[in-house]
């Protein structure tokens, strides 16, 4: 929690101060009230009472009254900007880190529970300064005070005082104990109550398409009962505190008019009135301990769950960046248009085998570099290596003749135009999502959009649109076709104009028609760039300039789709499994 605070900033620290001496203020005024009453009590019982001198009394009651809710008034305003502030940049700071993990530090946390930490989490916390910072202040400060003006009253009224802290001060610390490890729980499974919706809700189609509602019902149904059980439990043990003060509260009161019967009935006749004033203010003033101790035991019910949630935000925060910046930002002279795979084996973190082994290829500028083979021998992994997704476990990546760990990310991505195996559309326009190739700024010229879309083959949907290059595009894409986009996203790296290309399977959704027709015009656009793809058709790579093929994570073949035919009896496998022996032209060979 310390640590998270350092977030405040000096001004946030002074206004913080300044709520300290406001407070000050405001139990001064509320502690100074049962003194105008104590006098008030001894005038209205004196013989020959003055009405003036006790409407005086009652006046200044009545300021103090309103001077302390004017003072809590601009202590609330205050802290609650505080808490707004410390929350904006907290999330702030939170989604940005966020931003910055390596694709193996994300997956350390579940998507859901990274939703749960930058809202729930943080919300926890900010609870805790907007109305547990006031509590703080005021609770301490009234019951030090308090206790104060009425420890040479009279030891009976103190020590009755003192056993009821004592129990209200035992029940709070029982119930903490009991209670903080269930906190933590309760935050895991908020994590996978989120993770529950947003998978029914992604996968929306699929649950209708098979019937599966009551299914999907079920398992949220057990992951909320879980959960409501759990907060039960946790509000059921809190729901003691608040009766038990008050309980605490009256008892006391009872208990010092008990005593205080006593003591006047013992007293002379001149100490009774005296002691009768004594009685009401010392009751007030206990009123005030035990009500200071209440506000703490609200601070107690907050403070643990506001703790688990600082722990979960700090995991975040915490760890460790692996992929880091370069210190490269501009085009060296070593060469342009080139990737370049020296002796590259990766494995991922947590894993025992390596996935890739041992990989050394150059792309040139201009070619067109293809990957194929089986599922899971490591095309889109190795692809992910060029823009840093992961980095090599050995061997390097280079780019124009620079290890990609050398330059800054920014000016590295701006060198690739990424498409990637699963088409990401985000809640726009067609406009806003082609756009969005320009660093995410959508500053790109209208005419450059537009070419883009043609080029991609979006161009007889999109004018088919009811609001063609305005049409509302649903988030994740859910309002169009899988090849639809598809095409949207390779209008998007088009848009970018980048040196280097990255299609990761990104021709899948489309039409062998459609397929054929976009590369040809992909080609004459993209000349003088790099092109790496990945796919499973031999169709959409057969005339690429180089084919590597891939087979448990080695490479086995590389060359033309003739060589490979020729020498590499993997290649040749997965090419007549698709095509007939005429298309694949081996009866010329």
């Amino acid at each position: 929690m310390i640590k998270l605070l350092k977030n405040l900033s000096k001004k946030e620290w002074l206004l913080g101060l300044a709520c300290v001496l406001l407070v000050f203020g405001q139990v001064w005024l509320e502690l100074k009230m049962p003194d105008y009453m104590s006098k008030v009590t001894v005038l209205v019982k004196s013989a020959g009472n003055n009405m003036g001198e006790i409407l005086k009394n009652g006046r200044f009651m009545l300021a103090c009254a309103f001077g302390s809710f004017i003072l809590a008034v601009i202590v609330g305003y205050i802290i609650a900007s505080v808490s707004a502030n410390f929350s904006m940049k907290v999330r702030k700071k939170l989604f940005d880190k966020v931003e910055n993990l390596a694709m193996n530090e994300v997956k350390q946390f579940s998507t859901s529970s990274l939703i749960t930490r930058t809202t729930n989490d943080i919300t926890q916390i900010e609870m805790l300064i907007a109305m547990g910072l006031q509590l703080m202040l005021k609770a301490p400060i009234t019951a030090i005070w308090a206790v104060t003006k009425i420890l040479n009253k009279s030891w009976q009224w103190s020590a009755a005082t003192a056993v009821c802290v004592v129990i209200l001060l035992s029940v709070v610390g029982i119930l903490t104990i009991i209670v903080i490890p269930r906190f933590k729980i309760v935050q895991k499974l908020t994590d996978k109550l989120n993770g529950v919706t947003r998978e029914n809700l992604t996968g929306i189609r699929v649950v209708r398409a098979f019937n599966a509602e009551n299914f999907q019902e079920n398992k949220f149904e057990d992951v909320n009962k879980n959960l409501t059980n759990q907060q039960l439990f946790n509000q059921k043990k809190f729901a003691i505190m608040q009766p038990l003060m008050y309980l605490v509260l009256y008892a006391l009161t009872l208990v010092i008019y008990y005593i205080g019967a006593h003591l006047i009935q013992d007293a002379d006749i001149t100490s009774k009135i005296s002691l009768f004033g004594d009685m009401v203010v010392f009751s007030s003033y206990a009123m005030q301990v035990i009500i200071s101790f209440l506000m703490l035991a609200l601070i107690f019910m907050m403070l643990p769950r506001a703790q688990v949630s600082a722990k979960r935000i700090n995991e975040v925060m915490d760890t460790e960046i692996t992929i880091k910046d370069g210190n490269i930002d501009k085009d060296t002279t070593k060469e342009v248009g080139t990737v370049e795979f020296r002796n590259v084996s990766f494995k991922y973190p947590d894993a025992e085998e390596y996935l890739l082994k041992d990989i050394s290829f150059k792309a040139n500028k201009g070619e067109t570099v293809a990957f194929i083979g089986s599922t899971g021998s490591g095309k889109s992994t190795l692809i992910n290596l060029v823009p840093r997704f992961y980095d090599v476990t050995d061997g390097e990546v280079l780019i124009d003749g620079v290890n990609v760990k050398e330059y800054k990310q920014e000016f590295l991505n701006n060198k690739i135009g990424y498409v990637p195996q699963k088409a990401v559309m985000f809640d726009g326009t067609v406009k806003s999502n082609v756009s969005y190739g320009d660093n995410g700024k959508g500053e790109i010229a209208e005419n450059k959009i537009k070419e883009a879309i043609e080029i991609a083959q979006a161009k007889d949907f999109v004018e088919k649109m009811d609001e063609k290059y305005d049409t509302h595009i649903a988030s994740g894409g859910t309002n169009i076709s899988g090849g639809q986009k598809q095409r949207l996203a390779i209008a998007r790296a088009i848009a970018r104009n980048p040196e280097i290309y990255i299609f990761d399977d990104s021709f899948s959704a489309l039409d062998y028609k459609t397929d054929a027709i976009l590369r040809k015009e992909l080609k004459k656009y993209t000349g003088d760039s790099t092109n790496l793809i990945v796919a499973q058709r031999v169709g959409t790579i057969m005339n690429s300039d180089k084919i590597i093929v891939l087979d448990n994570g080695k490479m086995v073949g590389m060359g033309t789709h003739k060589e490979l035919l020729k020498t590499c009896e993997v290649y040749k496998e997965i090419a007549t499994s698709q095509l007939s022996e005429k298309e694949l032209g081996i009866q010329e060979v």
